[in-house]
């Protein structure tokens, strides 16, 4: 049986609160969840994806990369690598990615990303500095190790890695064994990310994505003896034939696993605009109120279970890097979610990938036909892209204060804007009266805090603050905040 699920919170009052008034303390229910479980971003970016035009081009691109060499910055790179290939098709995916048998085509890519690369050399200059990097796909161990190797071999040859930064690949668990990870730590990689899903085989037969849970036990148990620093565990809720006792079943071997990391999505099914999803039998979907017995199971399970609730679907360990961020209020966020280097810029190669570099965002042709014509070329493979106005450089330093650090003081973003926080954002801070009663945040003069009840919901408060969403009606294409 699944067990009870009532999560209590202790009560907040703002300073200014008089005493005699009582405040109650919210409680975190399946029916809560229910209430507040509405469509918004993710906030990986303000503003987000879905705003990037076509006249953000090439040229806009090396514009702003010349600029950021002209101001001289020093600060370290972050980079994200895209490999899109799988041997196998997953049918809850929404990923870019390219199903094929054929490993030949990826030696093709890699040349093709080298090729990438030394256009960013060429602009950036030689040696920058990188403290973040990241291999992220499709499946990244598509790859053979020697073209792993040879990948890193390019990457050190044009940059250079910072002694203590997060390296950190995902990994799919039927691609590699004991030996693979230990050429991975030997490559420099220390976090390592399992694509897990469920354990249930019924499910996993259902999503056309079979691997015991015997098998995924005993890579991790490797990575712990080859000294990788965290090993992050991706789960789904709200796949066909899942039930609130089946995963229940998963959620228990999770905590007996005990992976540094939990990423805990839900599942939505869109088969409109992913192909693979049509694969999937929509009356084996579980109802609405099952799937929010799922997560508001897994949340009660992992809590009680020692993890820290980061935020955003993020769960980790104590002793973890990322939940030691947290409670310094060191939390980052890019396109690759929490991190915990500090903000800088992201170069992000290969098909489809999205980058942020100064004051701008761009992202790469989305199809290997476009992407290869463009570095034949000689030209960066930037299809569109956005450069922000003064007003998306405020709203996003806002709501990157609440995504990360769950809290906002006024006085800082006036300061670093030069603006009155009231009066520019008057109506927001009305509408946020309307969040304070629900005990998600406390408002004070100052500022504002995200309670601890609240951080479930922290997506519903930064959108308080985005401007494009509340001229918006069509928010359905964003996924539950839960």
């Amino acid at each position: 049986m699944v067990a009870n699920n009532t999560i209590n919170f202790p009560s907040h009052q703002p300073s200014n609160t008089k005493v005699e008034e009582k405040s109650i303390a919210p409680t975190l229910t399946p029916e809560t969840l229910q209430k507040f479980d509405v469509s918004g971003p993710r906030y990986t970016s303000y503003p987000t994806a879905d705003r990037f035009v076509e006249a953000f081009t090439e040229e806009s691109y090396k514009q702003t990369l010349a600029q950021r060499r002209i101001g001289g910055l020093t600060l370290p790179l972050s980079i994200y690598v895209h490999i899109p290939f799988c041997e196998s098709l997953c049918f809850f995916c929404a990923c870019n990615k390219i199903v094929t048998k054929h490993h030949e085509r990826s030696a093709e890519y890699l040349r093709y990303l080298s090729r990438e690369i030394d256009l960013h050399v060429e602009h950036l200059g030689a040696g920058q500095t990188i403290s973040q990097l990241h291999l992220g796909g499709g499946s990244p161990t598509f790859f053979s190790d020697d073209e792993l190797s040879e990948l890193m071999a390019m990457i050190r040859r044009s940059f250079v890695l910072a002694p203590h930064g997060e390296y950190s690949i995902e990994v799919d668990p039927r691609t590699v064994n004991e030996q693979r990870l230990e050429h991975l730590a030997s490559l420099g990689f220390n976090r390592l990310s399992f694509g897990v899903q469920d354990f249930d085989p019924e499910v996993q037969k259902a999503v056309h994505r079979i691997q015991p849970a015997e098998q995924v036990f005993s890579l991790v148990e490797a990575a712990r003896r080859f000294k990788f620093d965290s090993v992050n565990v991706d789960l789904i809720y709200g796949l066909p034939k899942q039930s609130p006792e089946s995963f229940s079943k998963t959620l228990s071997q999770i905590v007996a696993l005990r992976p540094e990391r939990i990423a805990l999505y839900a599942y939505a099914h869109l088969p409109e605009r992913f192909k693979p999803q049509r694969r999937i039998d929509a009356y084996e979907l579980p109802a609405a109120s099952a799937k929010i017995a799922m997560l508001s199971n897994a949340i009660s399970t992992f809590l009680n279970a020692g993890y820290v609730y980061v935020g955003m679907d993020h769960f980790a360990l104590p002793t973890d890097a990322l939940a030691i961020a947290k409670r310094q209020g060191r939390l980052h966020r890019n396109f690759q979610g929490y991190s915990t280097q500090p903000d800088c810029d992201l170069i992000s190669l290969g098909v489809s990938a999205i980058g942020r570099v100064g004051a701008t965002y761009s992202q790469n042709a989305k199809t290997l036909e476009e992407y290869y014509d463009f570095l034949n070329q000689g030209r960066f493979p930037i299809v569109r892209g956005l450069a922000l106005t003064r007003d998306d450089l405020v709203r996003r330093a806002v709501i990157m204060a609440i995504m990360c650090q769950g809290e906002l003081q006024y006085e800082s973003i006036e300061l670093a804007y030069m603006i009155n926080f009231k009066e520019y954002f008057a109506s927001e801070l009305e509408s946020l009266k309307e969040l304070e009663k629900t005990g998600m945040i406390i408002l004070e003069k100052s500022g504002l805090q995200v309670t601890d009840f609240g951080w479930f919901f922290v997506r519903a408060v930064g959108m308080i603050f985005d401007r494009y969403l509340q001229t918006d009606r069509n928010r359905a294409r964003f996924s539950k905040i839960i």
